[in-house]
């Protein structure tokens, strides 16, 4: 179990930029959870102190019975971490590199073949091709079997697929399932909303603090305005004109489409009738059901 309470953390010479401002939460054995947030939000700083990278100002987190500050030595054998920049050494072939990370844990490649093996039998026939020669997804394989190799009870994995195409984040995603089969405790964060679904439960963070923890069940039910979907030839001059409009609460895109939020005196016939007045003859508006995301672009404009 990985228990965090009241975590702060600035930086700066006078530590008025604040990253953490009081993050509590806990994660159960075996509990996939996602800490879903923009740039900045303070993610990676949360995974560098519970990584024991960094000190918090305040604050405690207990990772498996295990004090970050107390027992960093103890934490750093029972966790495998992948930060969100590729780190592993670009000139080491596949190999070269698992097998270097087996050595420090003071393990063998062959001795947990068995946890990796559906990761690494992906990447093992480029296995002597240097890791900065990696797409972006083999990239990502190799870096989590690096940091599976010791066979740890917990992973922090900071955007663990960023860059990444479309098909490999879904083998990646069905490769997590596997390991929290295995009881592995994941705690992630990620840039892409519909990853946030296969979570056990996520964690909205904005400005160093949680402000919505839940399920994603859980987050989606608590929304409770009508969402409407807008979609048109020209998307992005329609988004100009929708930011425009004084009856518009919120209005985003989203894929192919604009997600938007109005006010309640603004019938949704006389939007479509105001758009085609501006000369957006094939724009369509219909009625939507909430995503995370939308309930994220809610809560945060709030």
């Amino acid at each position: 179990m990985i228990e965090v309470k009241d975590l702060h953390k600035s930086y700066g010479k006078s530590g008025k930029k604040n990253a953490l401002n009081g993050i509590s939460f806990t994660v159960e054995d075996g509990e996939i959870f996602g800490v879903i947030g923009p740039d900045g939000a303070g993610k990676s700083t949360l995974f560098r102190i519970l990584a024991s990278l960094i000190l918090p100002d305040s604050g405690s987190a207990i990772m498996n019975r295990y004090d970050i500050v107390k027992d960093y030595r103890k934490i750093r054998q029972i966790i495998g971490y992948m930060p969100g920049k590729f780190s592993l050494y670009q000139d080491l072939s596949v190999e070269e590199n698992l097998k270097f990370f087996a050595t420090v844990f003071g393990t063998t490649i062959e001795e947990n073949y068995h946890l990796i093996k559906d990761i690494y039998q992906q990447i093992e026939p480029f296995k002597n091709r240097r890791a900065g020669a990696l797409s972006g997804g083999m990239k990502q394989k190799l870096a989590l079997s690096c940091a599976l190799i010791h066979k740890p009870e917990i992973l922090i994995l900071d955007e663990p697929t960023t860059g990444v195409d479309p098909v490999s984040r879904k083998e990646f995603w069905d490769m997590l399932a596997r390991l929290k089969e295995q009881g592995i405790t994941i705690l992630l964060s990620t840039a892409y909303m519909d990853e946030a679904g296969r979570c056990d439960r996520i964690a909205l963070i904005r400005k160093g603090k949680f402000f919505a923890s839940d399920t994603p069940k859980g987050i989606i039910d608590k929304y409770t305005e009508s969402l409407w979907a807008v979609e048109g030839s020209r998307m992005s001059a329609i988004l100009h004109e929708l930011r425009n409009h004084e009856g518009i609460k919120r209005s985003f895109a989203f894929g192919d489409k604009i997600h938007i939020t109005v006010d309640d005196d603004l019938q949704i016939d006389e939007l479509k009738q105001y758009l085609l007045d501006k000369e957006f003859s094939d724009v369509k508006i219909a009625s939507i059901e909430p995503t995370v995301e939308d309930c994220f672009m809610a809560l945060t404009s709030k």
